[in-house]
């Protein structure tokens, strides 16, 4: 029998540390691989990478114009820096954002980052070269926006909480985007600490970033779900109240409607009706529509975009599918989208790409990207669409929404009114104008306003209207107020 010989202790050790020494080596190894597979783009991305400064040094930031050529944001050398300028403050502040060393970038400084500093690509080569062979000038970006209208929208909304979006139905163009509160780009070393300690949330774009509930701007889709819903009865008798397992649904105000059918329970914005109906549709009818008005899906955009939700593949009971029938219960919309929703029903039923960015421009003046339009999706037929159309024409007309009325111009549009957690609930107006040839959609977002639609955001939308069809290029006679 041979006799075991016995490790000697020093041999032991070594191999402990060799296996240790190994087991860090493959654990680096992952480590390095999953960052560069997964999370490469992104850390490439953020906006306090002190790389993406590199260029800062070397090249004159381009600059950014509104559609009409006016300048609102530059840059200039002085004592061998490049400084950034925002000559107007707080009025593009959730549209262009900011590009400072210390804060990051954000809004269209981050989204275009490379364009306005003319890289094509971003790796170590590039920026070696951008160093030997440093390029002087960047890229402009014409945008879409009108900055008369975009000042106009920034009025209209001063002291509040929410948003303000126009945009051409049939193009896509965004001519303005608001969002209050805001914040001022061009001083943010002066006021940064009260930016970030406030309650109010001063950097979030709501326009494309907040997520509320809709109320009865949401009928819309309710309203075309019904439409595209063989064998549903249309009337209705409101007594005010419906329950719906054992839950009571009625309306704002506790009116009482009496007989009604689709265009009378819309044009009273009635959540009786509504909820009613809704129980006939479904929820996989009425997911199906949302859908198409792009709630669920990622909106393609100069800007990120949250996704507006609708979570009806999840078990709903019927007061949750009649909650979500009038844009409470599980619906939470950006106003972005309930802006291309609008438009949607506005340019016959085509849903068309939004546009914040229409031209990159190089320093020679050569165009060198457009942003084109771009059709999305078809919502509905046209028979649908176009009763949806009339409908909020009557709304206007008669309706909830006749504090958005123009003299000797046919505006469509739709209130709601938005129960929240807050207790204060949300105004919402939306539109487009003239009603036979669609040239300015609009939404109006009131935040914790604590009153209704046509109250509060109608009037609001009323003056953007008259404002925009006066004086975007589009306009070819004076409207009277």
């Amino acid at each position: 029998m041979k006799k075991k010989v016995k490790m000697p202790k020093e041999n032991k050790r070594i191999i402990t540390v060799l296996v240790a020494l190994c087991s860090l080596l493959i654990s680096l190894v992952i480590y390095i691989s999953y960052f560069q597979v997964f999370k490469a783009e992104s850390i490439k991305e953020n906006s306090y990478n002190k790389r993406l400064w590199i260029n800062e040094e070397n090249v004159l930031r381009g600059s950014i114009l509104d559609r009409n050529g006016k300048v609102i944001s530059y840059s200039e050398k002085e004592d061998d820096k490049n400084i950034r300028y925002y000559p107007y403050g707080r009025l593009y502040s959730h549209i262009i954002g900011y590009s400072y060393r210390q804060y990051g970038k954000s809004g269209l400084e981050k989204e275009y980052n490379n364009e306005l500093l003319d890289i094509n690509e971003t790796n170590a080569l590039t920026e070696i070269k951008n160093l030997v062979l440093p390029k002087s000038v960047g890229n402009d970006l014409k945008l879409t926006i009108d900055h008369s209208v975009q000042e106009k929208s920034q009025s209209l909304l001063k002291g509040k909480k929410g948003s303000i979006i126009t945009m051409n139905p049939k193009t896509g163009e965004v001519y303005s985007m608001v969002s209050m509160p805001d914040f001022d780009s061009a001083n943010l070393d002066s006021e940064w600490k009260g930016i970030i300690e406030s309650s109010e949330s001063p950097l979030l774009n709501r326009s494309i970033q907040g997520l509320y509930e809709p109320g009865s701007i949401f009928k819309v889709i309710t309203s075309v779900a019904m439409l595209e819903t063989y064998g549903i009865d249309k009337n209705y008798l409101c007594k005010g109240k419906t329950t719906v397992e054992g839950y009571t649904f009625k309306d704002y105000g506790n009116g009482v409607h009496g007989k009604l059918d689709l265009k009378g329970g819309f044009k009273n914005s009635c959540n009786p009706y509504f909820v009613e109906k809704s129980l006939m549709i479904g929820k996989e009818k009425l997911g199906e529509v949302a859908d198409k008005f792009m709630i669920n899906k990622n909106i393609a955009f100069d800007l990120d975009v949250k996704k507006s939700k609708f979570d009806y593949k999840k078990a709903m009971g019927k007061t949750k599918i009649a909650a979500s029938s009038i844009g409470q219960g599980d619906v939470l919309v950006t106003p972005l989208n309930m802006a291309m929703m609008v438009s949607a029903i506005a340019n016959g039923g085509e849903m068309v790409k939004p546009i914040l960015v229409k031209d990159v421009i190089n320093k020679n003046g050569q165009t060198i990207k457009t942003n084109s339009t771009e059709i999305l999706s078809q919502v509905s037929n046209n028979d649908a669409v176009e009763e949806v159309k009339e409908m909020m024409r009557e709304v206007v007309v008669s309706g909830t929404g006749k504090n958005a009325s123009i003299k000797n111009v046919k505006v469509s549009g739709k209130t709601g009114t938005a129960e929240n957690a807050s207790g204060k609930s949300h105004s919402w107006f939306i539109g487009f104008a003239p009603y036979d040839d669609p040239k300015l959609a609009i939404v109006v977002l009131l935040e914790e306003e604590g009153t209704t639609g046509g109250k509060g955001a109608a009037p609001i939308a009323r003056d953007m209207l008259i404002h925009g069809l006066n004086n975007i290029s589009f306009a070819e006679e004076k409207i009277d107020n």
